[in-house]
């Protein structure tokens, strides 16, 4: 008895999202007809052991087709009239559209008995696959599109109505950092590489452009911004100007990253001029979850240092608090024994900043609060030594307002770590248009050492990751104060259909509502950005003191709470 071969599988469409479902295909060994109407497209499209072609009848020995070409309903339409008239009468058909009616879809293609849907919100295997019905579908067709799917590396999802508005709030995303990337100040490789390690993303934003195919985002955004007219849907001139040259991305072998002649994953820039200074000792401003987070870094990777709280107590908590967490890390095996020991005799903590005057770099990680850094680097600028690089730990105020506070700002960079530092490998480099050569090269060779990945970035209000993110974020919030979907719907089709690591509501509880609301104020203020003005629903959140993970209530509740008499 021999095994029975898997069914003959049609794609009708080969741009990003067809061919990444003829990659998929082939690769398992399924018999796969590719058909695009275009020659150029078939000329340059080959899978192995493939009928990769412009006819449409080639179509005939198909049992299930997938229909992903651009997403305009006449034309899906159209397609899947022409391709039914050449297939048998059973040809299940799915479709990969991400934002139309698929029950509109199926009474355009002529036979809504035999249509399903095979959402995504990026080619596969990039995101989930949501397959779906309408109440005219046949059960036998959904039965088998899912058999093809067992086949292949997919994640199903479930995207539900939400779908179609994550895709518009990622599109949002990419065309900002599109217009980010254009300036020149960041390149494409730091962009990336701040936001994968930054907020977890499986790809960076100029990889996922490459998935999707930079014309095909530029036409939806096109579609978005004549219906909205919001600035945020504009495409990118740098978009516009790599459609017109042909530099589509993995479809065409180039985009931002090259493919045809094999891809590497993107590594942070390196960094021009500037032999970096010594630090054989460190000194750490604040007694905060941050300042104690780079206190216990440092001392874990063996430099000693001067932790300088405002009070004996505040002095004391920290000590006991990088102890405690040094404990735990000790238990989960990230830290031996010998280790956490040598890290606690190497912390000094004080109430006096004249402990960190011997320090060869002093970081200063007090609240964000523009007189408050003044006043701090007022008197580093007093007690540290000549040749000291002094650090601020902003991310959304300004560098050089704090170097202006000191008379040496050629001394002065930002060195933003993530949150919980001693987890997180992420640090930007913001630098102003003063700061001297060696002081930047200085701050990329200090987070190198600590295990960290540094990208630099200019002094702008956000860096890298909150300039992209928080936009986003607000656009999450705003869905949902519109009623266009629920905080669950939302967060499901993120985390499931762009395999990102939480949806935003989970993400914006896990910052902190406060926290968050304030970010986007100084990100408004700064940048005259409407994007980031808080919506109504986040800042009534934060007054009814739902700030969220750390008060166990916030978009999410992380509590049971009840009542008894």
């Amino acid at each position: 008895m021999t095994e029975e071969q898997p069914t003959t599988v049609g794609v009708l469409g080969l741009g990003s999202t067809g061919g990444a479902w003829a990659d998929l295909l082939t690769a398992a060994g399924v018999p796969v007809v590719a058909v695009d109407g275009d020659p150029a497209v078939v000329a340059r499209r080959r899978w192995p052991g493939a009928t990769v072609t412009t006819r449409l009848d080639a179509l005939a020995s198909a049992g299930v087709v997938i229909e992903a070409v651009p997403e305009d309903l006449e034309l899906k339409g159209a397609v899947l009239r022409s391709a039914a008239a050449v297939c048998g009468p059973e040809t299940a058909f799915a479709s990969t559209t991400a934002s139309l009616s698929l029950t509109a879809l199926a009474v355009a293609s002529g036979r809504p008995t035999w249509l399903a849907g095979l959402r995504t919100l990026l080619p596969p295997p990039a995101g989930g696959v949501e397959l779906a019905g309408t109440s005219m579908t046949d059960p036998a067709t959904l039965a088998a599109v899912r058999a093809v799917l067992d086949l292949l590396p997919v994640r199903l999802a479930e995207l539900g109505p939400a779908g179609g508005a994550t895709r518009r709030m990622l599109l949002a995303f990419l065309n900002r950092a599109a217009v980010l990337g254009e300036t020149g100040e960041s390149g494409r490789d730091d962009i990336d590489t701040a936001m994968r390690l930054g907020c977890g993303l499986p790809h960076g934003p100029f990889e996922l452009l490459d998935r999707i195919g930079i014309d095909a985002a530029v036409a939806e955004l096109d579609v978005l911004h004549r219906e909205t007219g919001r600035a945020a849907f504009e495409p990118a001139t740098l978009l516009r100007t790599m459609t017109e040259t042909g530099a589509l991305g993995r479809k065409t072998g180039r985009g931002f990253y090259r493919y045809d002649t094999g891809y590497a994953a993107p590594e942070p820039a390196v960094v021009p001029g500037g032999t970096p200074r010594p630090v054989r000792r460190v000194g750490v401003v604040g007694s905060g979850i941050m300042a104690r987070g780079i206190a216990q870094v440092t001392t874990s990777h063996g430099l000693p240092t001067v932790l300088v709280a405002r009070s004996t107590e505040k002095a004391e908590a920290a000590r006991a608090a990088i102890d405690a967490s040094l404990e735990r890390a000790v238990r989960r095996g990230q830290v031996g024994a010998e280790q956490r020991k040598a890290a606690l005799a190497a912390l000094v903590v004080t109430t006096d900043v004249a402990g960190l005057a011997d320090c060869d770099i002093a970081i200063e990680a007090v609240s964000e609060d523009e007189q408050a850094k003044a006043a701090v680097f007022a008197g580093l600028d007093r007690v540290c030594r000549p040749g000291a690089v002094l650090a601020t730990t902003t991310s959304s105020l300004s560098v050089a307002d704090c170097a202006k506070a000191t008379r040496r700002p050629a001394d002065v960079v930002g060195l933003h770590f993530f949150n919980p530092a001693p987890a997180m490998r992420l640090v930007e480099v913001g630098r102003t248009g003063f700061v001297a050569d060696d002081v930047v090269a200085t701050a990329h060779a200090f987070a190198t050492a600590l295990g960290k990945t540094p990208v630099g970035c200019p002094d702008r209000s956000g860096f890298l990751v909150n300039h992209l993110l928080f936009p986003y974020l607000n656009d999450a919030a705003a869905l949902v104060e519109n009623g266009a979907a629920t905080i669950e719907e939302v967060d499901t089709a993120v985390a499931q259909g762009l395999g990102f690591p939480m949806g935003p509501f989970a993400l914006l509880d896990a910052i902190g509502l406060d926290v968050s609301e304030a970010i986007q104020l100084r990100l408004h203020e700064a940048n005259d950005d409407p994007d980031v003005k808080p919506t109504a629903m986040l800042s009534q959140l934060v007054a009814l003191g739902r700030l969220g993970r750390k008060t166990e209530a916030g978009f999410h509740s992380y509590s049971v709470w009840r009542v008894t008499a």
